[in-house]
């Protein structure tokens, strides 16, 4: 889209010129809105399920970007004749227990006939406009704190292929509907430098977008990232969605693995995630804190995996 005649605004705070997960828009100095917009195909086979993991994905980039959603609207794609109304009643139902889960309100959307079913939201958030997380600003001696464990696209794989156990699906279903709020509700009271969630672009696709351009590196020990059961296993198999290939590919030359971090952990820390945690720059004097606070408050594999470091600018080392 470069090179396109965007129109402009000065109460643009953050825009479609940087990488980050929403725009936000200043309404006066106390109060700016955070628009973000997510949908999707179905990952798993239980409706009720797609409409909770679609709707906590698209509430994510809110709270990632420190605020509070606030309103949401429904963007359906749907064939009726071939699914039925009531596959979409549960999906849409699904959708409402996050945005109840939330405290957000549901204002309209809309919706089409498609040969291809897609379900999500366009949501709107409240953040003062001085304590907006961006996903740049991180400093030398941060740490890297992640809230949810890995491997929701390569289980994903494994559930189609028929072969991930009852346990190991619904863990991911778990994991994958737990809304970031309560991540973010602790977040906010810590001084924290950077935040972004994990999406598509996989763990090391979202750190290189958080270090691209700047005067730091980060190094991420691979041992201390929380990952879910089956995942590795999933993957040394070959079940490694082609997304995190295409990752890969993408970032490789900013990313140094360690002579001992295998492929299939590379391939995990690449792994496109749907609903991932978040991903929270903190200084390290306050990092361990941060940490017990979100283990105490539910976040239960919140853990410390990396290191801010301006010795190694633009550059992820793997450890």
């Amino acid at each position: 889209m470069c090179g396109l005649p965007f129109p402009t605004d000065e109460n643009v705070l953050i825009g479609i010129g940087t990488a980050d997960d929403a725009g936000v828009y200043k309404v006066s100095d106390e109060l700016a809105l955070i628009q973000t917009v997510d949908f999707f195909t179905p990952i798993v086979d239980d409706p009720f399920d797609f409409g909770m993991i679609a709707a906590a994905n698209a509430l994510s980039d809110v709270y990632a970007m420190g605020g509070v959603p606030k309103t949401a609207m429904n963007l359906v794609a749907f064939p009726l004749e071939k699914l039925g109304g009531e596959v979409l009643r549960e999906v849409l139902l699904g959708g409402i227990e996050k945005l109840k889960e939330s405290q957000t309100v549901l204002i309209g959307g809309h919706s089409i006939e498609d040969d291809e079913f897609k379900y999500g939201l366009s949501v709107t958030g409240f953040v003062h406009p001085k304590k907006i997380l961006a996903n740049q600003g991180l400093k030398n001696g941060d740490c890297l704190i992640l809230t949810k464990p890995l491997g929701t696209g390569i289980i994903n794989t494994a559930i189609k292929g028929g072969l991930a156990s009852e346990s190991t699906v619904k863990m991911a279903i778990k994991v994958m509907a737990t809304l970031n709020r309560y991540a973010a509700q602790v977040m906010v009271n810590f001084p924290v430098t950077a935040c972004t969630d994990i999406t598509g672009f996989g763990l090391l696709g979202h750190v290189a977008e958080m270090i691209d351009g700047s005067a730091v590196g980060v190094t991420i020990y691979s041992s201390l990232v929380p990952i879910l059961p089956e995942t590795v296993d999933f993957a040394s198999i070959g079940l490694v969605p082609s997304g995190a290939h295409r990752n890969r590919k993408f970032r490789q030359n900013m990313v140094n693995l360690r002579s001992d971090v295998t492929p299939i952990i590379r391939d995990v820390l690449f792994d496109p995630q749907t609903s991932g945690g978040l991903l929270i720059g903190c200084p390290e004097n306050q990092a361990k804190n941060l940490v017990k606070r979100l283990i105490d408050n539910g976040v239960e594999q919140a853990a410390i995996i990396g290191l801010v470091d301006d010795n190694i600018k633009g550059v992820i080392n793997v450890e």
